[in-house]
């Protein structure tokens, strides 16, 4: 069927064309056929349902399985006040109606009838409602209009919703051969077409009410940002969780980054310390601008990292488990540093570690603050002096004057006085990242124990540690035990596989209340889809999603997250190169700009 629009005047001769007219031409679609069960407007083809039945009873948020359906839809609410008097006029001829029926009932003896008895309780207490003024009626209707390409998708969109309502008891049908009245009743014309409403008092009515939904929105915290479903808002405090971690997965490119530095800047905003391993520089822009700060951990680099630093004990630790947890930590470094160690070896370094610390008159009884902490030279002097640890030695010496002295040889000199401090390994050479960040998540952990605070911890690229089993289970220790230090840790990766595949990734995914899901890769799908339990349609969206956008877990509930920010705070956390080369050269003409302005 073919729309057409003809202006003319009273004489019958045609008129230039109207302003509406062109309006209803740039709206109206180029073709329209109406079939008994559908509508075609040029190739999209849409069917609209009403509901005809209710059950007795309508939980609260009912509708949030229908509106949160990964489905194109359009829904539309009637509501009509009726006069109270007169609902009351009508109730009271319904009750006695159906008092006498089961008067008459009995005094023929026949059994009672449990329908008519409870249909008789509910119209008594609607009625006390209406006249105590705590309820009022209404004529409800409730259409809905899907679309699809095909009429078996039609079909398929048709199965999976009245299967949802079904199940509820609600009882929904096609408006056949109505299906142009449907469509027009649920644009946002206020229209209603259809004319089909179902008598409803208040409470079961604002059950139906759409915004309502499982949209993991809390009262307080910050926006991670907007569900795709019904574009409202998802806000929440991790720090209100039974524990603040986060696990974030995705390809590169995918939005894992940008979503973790726009959380870091609005929870700095609620005033939360943030600490970053950043195996990138992606973060330097960020510290820069919020006055934080930025240290290189690097071969060359003057910011330097002590392994043999302890904290100093908390009211009611004890020393002696600090210094025992230090050593274990130590053993764990050396492991990583030398490929790998034999039992035999791994006695000798224990050993070896305990004597280091002793050397120094750093003992269970000591008192942390007062002592000078050893350092890797002290470490092989002591080795040099054991029977059986030549090769230990030798393997180490690279570290104590090789090539690495400079990374690992020196007592701290970094002081964090900053609330965002980025440490970055960028220019730390491969193989030597894995020692970075255990040698960072262990002064991290240092300083978390000397001093509670609400902090997060970002380790970006966390794949690089859980490599080794000794960098993952001291990642894992760390996930379980941030929650007592007022910690929240945030595990970024993309290498999902390399991370699953540790015998601690799942159980620090298990220790974490939130998870982002970001796009991912068809390689990685499948085990993912495994991991979260995702339907088809759920694992298809990871596929298809664009930058920013995937799903966001707490606990047990899931949404669709579509991540956004503002235009400063976009200037601020890009990772974008052309976007970041657009802001270097903005930069460069404003200075150049004022050094030549008189």
């Amino acid at each position: 069927m073919e729309l057409k629009f003809f202006n003319s005047n009273k004489n019958g001769s045609a008129a230039a064309p109207s302003a509406a007219a062109d309006l209803r031409d740039i709206l109206a679609p180029a073709a329209l056929e109406i079939a008994p069960s559908f509508l075609r407007l040029n190739k999209k083809l849409a069917r609209t349902f009403f509901v005809l039945n209710y059950p007795r009873f309508l939980s609260t948020n009912w509708f949030s399985d229908v509106i949160n359906l990964d489905k194109t839809m359009d829904i539309s609410f009637f509501i009509y006040p009726i006069d109270t008097g007169t609902a009351l006029k009508n109730l009271r001829k319904k009750v006695a109606q159906v008092a006498s029926e089961i008067s008459m009932r009995e005094e023929k003896g026949m059994v009672r009838d449990p329908m008519l008895e409870t249909a008789y309780q509910d119209l008594e207490d609607l009625r006390d409602k209406l006249q105590q003024a705590r309820e009022k009626f209404f004529k409800f209707g409730l259409y809905i209009t899907v679309y699809g390409n095909t009429p078996e998708e039609l079909n398929k969109i048709e199965t999976a919703l009245r299967s949802i309502l079904d199940a509820k008891m609600v009882y929904s049908k096609s408006a056949i051969y109505q299906q142009d009245k449907g469509f027009k009743s649920t644009l946002p014309l206020l229209t209603d077409n259809l004319d089909i409403e179902t008598a409803m008092n208040s409470s079961p009515i604002a059950a139906t009410f759409p915004f309502v939904s499982s949209d993991l929105t809390s009262d307080s915290g910050i926006l991670y940002g907007i569900n795709r479903h019904n574009n409202s808002l998802i806000l929440f405090d991790r720090f209100s969780l039974e524990n603040a971690n986060t696990v974030i997965f995705g390809k590169s490119g995918g939005g894992k980054s940008y979503a973790s530095k726009l959380e870091i800047l609005r929870s700095m905003m609620f005033g939360t310390d943030v600490i970053v391993i950043d195996p990138e520089n992606e973060y330097q822009y960020l510290a820069e601008t919020v006055g934080g700060a930025f240290f290189k951990i690097s071969l060359s680099s003057e910011n330097h990292l002590n392994p043999f630093d302890l904290p100093i004990p908390l009211e009611g630790e004890n020393p002696a488990d600090i210094l025992r947890s230090g050593i274990i930590n130590l053993v764990g470094l050396i492991r990583i540093m030398l490929g790998g160690l034999t039992p035999e070896e791994d006695s000798i370094v224990d050993n070896a570690i305990t004597q280091t610390y002793a050397s120094r008159d750093i003992t269970p009884n000591s008192d942390f603050s007062k002592v000078t902490m050893p350092t890797m030279s002290d470490l092989k002097t002591v080795l040099d002096s054991m029977t059986g640890a030549e090769s230990l030695s030798r393997r180490l010496e690279k570290y104590v004057t090789g090539s690495y002295a400079g990374f690992l040889n020196n007592p701290t000199n970094l002081e964090i006085k900053n609330r965002l401090v980025v440490f970055s390994i960028r220019d730390m050479e491969e193989e030597l990242r894995p020692v970075a960040m255990y040698m960072i998540l262990h002064f991290v952990w240092n300083l978390v124990r000397a001093e509670l605070k609400k902090r997060i911890l970002v380790v970006d690229e966390a794949w690089w540690l859980m490599k080794h089993e000794d960098g993952a289970s001291f990642m894992f220790g760390i996930a379980k035990r941030a929650r007592k230090y007022f910690l929240g840790v945030t595990t970024i990766t993309q290498d999902v596989s390399d991370f699953l595949g540790s015998p601690y990734g799942k159980p620090i995914l298990t220790n974490s209340s939130l998870q982002f899901l970001f796009k991912q890769s068809p390689a990685n799908i499948d085990i993912i889809q495994k991991t979260f339990n995702l339907t088809d349609s759920e694992k298809f969206l990871l596929l298809e999603s664009e930058v920013g956008e995937g799903l966001f877990f707490a606990g047990s509930k899931h949404v669709a997250i579509k991540v956004i920010a503002s235009y400063t705070e976009d200037q601020i956390i890009t990772s974008d190169p052309a976007q970041l080369l657009q802001i270097e050269q903005a930069k460069k003409e404003q200075e150049r700009a004022e050094t030549l302005a008189p």
